[in-house]
């Protein structure tokens, strides 16, 4: 079971054992109702088996895709999973380096389908045979800012390694890119912060 700590001490997060009559429906986990939920989700999946979450969340899913290019074993690809969970992508792209550190994601990967393409040209090649526009993040001459462009309703967004940003490959296989408005003195943002709010801006022109 997981944990979470809020401050100190330890704070419990969850709810204990099922008290009363156990509900019959199948989408119950026994040793849930019997030890308590702990997990980290929200109520309406409480003392759920994990393969029955993924199936409901299946039925909700948002047309938009994010992938992730994992040149050098990126650290901010669990955060991006962690987002692509809290926004319902529809499925993580892994594009490059199959493993990647799962720590950032808090298990939320166990809810997401994700896949590995190996080689940017692999990635293309998918997106294309399922007619999904590739939308790139990266600040590159040229890039639409973000705050102005209308994100196609099925597509795939795309954002490159921490520090060198999208490969020239992935970056000429893009059908958009878009860039977000930045201010400061630093020449861009983490790209797992670049990735949610992005992914949040589809949600807002899409999904509320």
């Amino acid at each position: 079971m997981d944990e979470e700590q809020v401050g100190e001490p330890f704070v419990v997060i969850g709810v204990g054992p099922w008290e009363g009559e156990w509900p019959s429906e199948d989408h119950y986990d026994p040793d849930l109702l019997l030890e308590g939920d702990r997990r980290n989700v929200v109520d309406q999946y409480r003392y759920w088996k994990l393969e029955s979450i993924v199936a409901d969340l299946d039925t909700k899913r948002h047309t938009m895709h994010i992938a992730i290019e994992n040149l050098g074993h990126d650290f901010n690809i669990g955060t991006i999973v962690r987002s692509a969970n809290a926004f319902l992508v529809k499925e993580v792209h892994i594009v490059g380096k199959k493993r990647w550190n799962r720590r950032g994601a808090m298990v939320t990967d166990r809810y997401q389908h994700v896949h590995h393409h190996e080689h940017a040209s692999d990635f293309l090649m998918w997106a294309k045979s399922e007619s999904l526009p590739v939308i790139g993040l990266d600040n590159f001459p040229g890039a639409v800012k973000l705050e102005s462009f209308t994100f196609p309703r099925s597509c795939v967004l795309v954002v490159g390694q921490e520090g060198t940003g999208l490969s020239d490959p992935m970056r000429d296989g893009c059908d958009s890119l878009v860039e977000i408005s930045q201010f400061g003195s630093t020449r861009s943002i983490n790209v797992g912060a670049a990735a949610a709010i992005a992914m949040h801006e589809w949600v807002r022109q899409w999904a509320v």
